[in-house]
């Protein structure tokens, strides 16, 4: 059995496992934050853009949201101290044309800034503000980083969470790959925080739709699906 029908296998045992649950309050309120800083350029910025609008419409995951009843999902696009582009605010994920919806604002969505540097610290605090402002509590928070470069402006991620309110809150992190591999430690060590935090790798970013896809399956379903690399 090869792997993709091992995964296959194991999502759909797991989307089993939850249409047996009873039905509870939202599950997941998700707050996603893409790297736009000046280390990316204008391909990178749209493979980013279009990779995370396909795999929020992907079929498995679509599959992945409803079997939970639904999330909460916003997205913004981050860069210097205070550089944080809406892409779309708080919106209820749970079906094919709610997800198709985010999907096409994602990909109609302009650049918001161009030529900052590269300040996690300030998208952590600002990620961390909008997940206080989700419309409803919901049993798991979580804030979905993405980016190629290590904090290069500002205050570092470790002060964020000083001083902001992460309670309860898991920070993943989506890492790009390329000839330096010093983010990948980077988020490991600095970034990542919370209740089962992990972080995925995508190649390059070409592998981004793949690498966001899995990471979002594994964000929705819990920790139980997908392995960390």
């Amino acid at each position: 059995m090869n792997k993709l029908v091992c995964r296959t296998c194991g999502l759909m045992l797991m989307l089993s496992a939850f249409s047996t649950l009873p039905a509870t309050a939202c599950s997941l309120s998700l707050v996603l934050a893409m790297d736009g800083s000046s280390s990316v350029d204008h391909l990178e910025h749209d493979l980013q853009l279009n990779g995370l609008a396909n795999a929020l419409s992907d079929p498995e995951v679509v599959q992945a949201i409803e079997a939970v009843g639904g999330i909460w999902v916003m997205s913004f696009e981050w860069s210097g101290q205070r550089q944080h582009f809406l892409q779309f605010g708080w919106q209820f994920l749970e079906d094919t044309a709610s997800a198709e919806k985010a999907a096409s604002t994602l990909r109609e969505a302009r650049r918001g800034f161009i030529g900052f540097p590269t300040a996690i610290g300030y998208a952590l605090g600002y990620a961390a503000v909008q997940m206080s402002r989700a419309p409803e509590p919901c049993a798991r928070k979580v804030i979905d980083v993405a980016g190629d470069g290590i904090n290069n402006d500002g205050f570092p991620p470790s002060s964020a969470y000083k001083a902001f309110d992460f309670e309860g809150v898991t920070v993943n992190g989506l890492v790009i790959a390329g000839e330096d591999t010093s983010p990948i430690q980077y988020y490991r060590q600095h970034v990542i925080s919370g209740p089962g935090a992990f972080i995925e790798i995508a190649e390059d970013y070409n592998d981004y739709a793949r690498a966001m896809k899995r990471k979002l399956i594994r964000e929705i379903m819990g920790n139980g699906y997908a392995s960390t690399r």
